[in-house]
């Protein structure tokens, strides 16, 4: 989907542009005067496109938004959030723009590697969306090796306590009796999924980094620091969530 194909609600647009929370839209509508092609918007929830519209407060156009698109090799002890009230280190801290951009799903606080952020919210959709077959490949390391029953657990789905997951393809990429490397590729984006399905097979996992989303993987960006993507790789990623996972749920 193109950016001039591109619909959002008004609650989302203006809180993209920093100007109000979704939650505070209503109130900041009776004061203030917004309209879309010359007709005042009264409803949160309306559909604008910000790249066709004509959009006006208080009979000043605003600007669509400038799309940007960054790769970040996330170290340990930051998190995969915009804003956190224990004031912890934030992925977004570590990339100095003005847009308001945000992590294109999540990594918990001890798991390092590629993570991606935007503020395009239908690619953000496209890409995390559980009926979109998106392959996240992460590196495990784990403390000695690995049974076979426990790898034919993880490679036909566990059963957490938010339901089975899907299939996970894993191989062993070294082996030694106190520590081994495994490669897993997953296509969902529950909670702390691979942390829990190691758990619930008994393998012990010392360290977790994840070096490939989609087309997009790390390779040699240095953990800590971060590069704006490519045309070509915004298409790949968009190319690669065109087809649904027809088994996925709706």
């Amino acid at each position: 989907m193109s950016m001039e194909e591109t619909t959002i609600r008004v609650n989302k647009y203006l809180a993209n542009l920093g100007l109000c929370s979704r939650r505070e839209v209503k109130e900041y509508l009776k004061k203030q005067k917004l309209t879309v092609n010359g007709t005042l918007v009264k409803e949160a929830g309306m559909r604008i496109n910000p790249y066709k519209d004509v959009i006006k407060l208080n009979d000043k156009r605003l600007k669509p938004p400038q799309l940007m698109y960054y790769l970040i090799n996330k170290p340990k002890g930051v998190i995969s959030t915009t804003a956190d009230e224990f004031g912890r280190k934030n992925v977004t801290s570590l990339i100095p723009t003005s847009e308001r951009i945000y992590p294109v799903g999540r990594l918990d606080k001890d798991t390092s590697g590629l993570l991606l952020l935007t503020n395009d919210g239908e690619l953000t959709n496209l890409l995390i969306h559980p009926k979109y077959h998106v392959d996240k490949v992460y590196s495990l390391s784990i403390e000695g090796k690995v049974e076979k029953e426990q790898l034919r657990a993880l490679r036909r789905g566990v059963l957490l306590h938010d339901g089975i997951t899907y299939p996970a393809e894993v191989k062993i990429v070294k082996e030694n009796n106190t520590r081994s490397l495994l490669e897993m590729t997953i296509h969902e984006g529950r909670n702390r999924q691979i942390r829990r399905m190691c758990e619930t097979v008994g393998v012990k996992l010392l360290d977790l980094r994840r070096i490939r989303f989609g087309p997009i993987d790390l390779n040699n960006l240095k953990e800590g620091k971060y590069r704006e993507l490519t045309g070509k790789e915004i298409d790949l990623l968009r190319k690669a969530a065109i087809k649904p996972d027809l088994n996925a749920s709706q």
